[in-house]
């Protein structure tokens, strides 16, 4: 992808929508819609790197009620040409096929390389990457088992979706409640994953959410990791112009 002059790339993660509940979430909501209104005037592409939702499950012909906001404003964007792609998160990862067919946006179940003009992306959610993190890897094995969504998708929605919610918010190996201290650039698994990554392979940006920080972490001889932080404490988002990636803070 080629940036044109004056435009720009833009990324977002983990806004986390439904949570804590439906009502203190949606100021959360619209002020991520104004940001939408606010870089489409300008982007190139946007791109979302998971846990957009705290909850959602597709059922065959049913998705969980809710966020029309923000669903409308990025069927808005996406009708206008800005192409926006989709990675999905811990708490989105049962996503099938209707952001694909509804809003005409691509949805991704692992990290991606891209390339913009001439620097070198990897770009993914970032849960159950990099050593340890041993608990939720063996229950990320568990919810993307075929036959087990399966099963869960014989619940009725007024009994699945109750239940998952409740568990997405207590239960800290899928809400990450653990993890939102910084830990040391050592115990970052996240930074220990992209200097791995750099052993095979060039990056110039490895570009993850998940961590619920805004981080900024210089992993190799011109190669960085950017981890975008949170729209629940920080607001923040990923730029990248063309020569560098920003990280910045959405105000109102």
């Amino acid at each position: 992808m080629k940036l044109p002059k004056d435009k720009y790339i833009y990324f977002s993660s983990d806004n986390h929508l439904g949570a804590p509940t439906d009502e203190l979430s949606k100021p959360r909501e619209l002020k991520f819609v104004a940001w939408l209104d606010e870089v489409k005037k300008d982007a190139e592409a946007i791109f979302l790197l998971g846990d957009l939702f705290d909850f959602w499950f597709e059922y065959k012909h049913a998705v969980p009620k809710g966020f029309v906001r923000v669903l409308g404003k990025l069927a808005e964007i996406r009708d206008s040409g800005i192409p926006i792609y989709f990675f999905v998160g811990n708490h989105d990862l049962w996503m099938r096929d209707y952001f694909q067919k509804e809003l005409n946006i691509p949805v991704y179940h692992k990290p991606k390389e891209f390339t913009f003009n001439d620097k070198t992306f990897l770009i993914g959610h970032g849960d159950g990457l990099g050593p340890g993190d041993k608990g939720y890897k063996r229950m990320k094995k568990v919810f993307t088992n075929k036959f087990f969504q399966w099963c869960y998708r014989w619940l009725h929605p007024d009994i699945g979706v109750p239940i998952a919610k409740h568990l997405s918010v207590k239960n800290k190996l899928i809400s990450g409640d653990e993890d939102a201290k910084f830990l040391g650039e050592d115990n970052e698994w996240l930074v220990q994953y992209a200097k791995r990554k750099l052993e095979q392979k060039h990056y110039d940006y490895f570009v993850f959410g998940h961590r619920h920080l805004p981080l900024e972490i210089e992993v190799g001889n011109n190669s960085k990791y950017i981890n975008l932080g949170d729209w629940i404490s920080y607001y923040t988002y990923g730029k990248f112009d063309g020569e560098t990636m920003s990280l910045n803070t959405f105000k109102e």
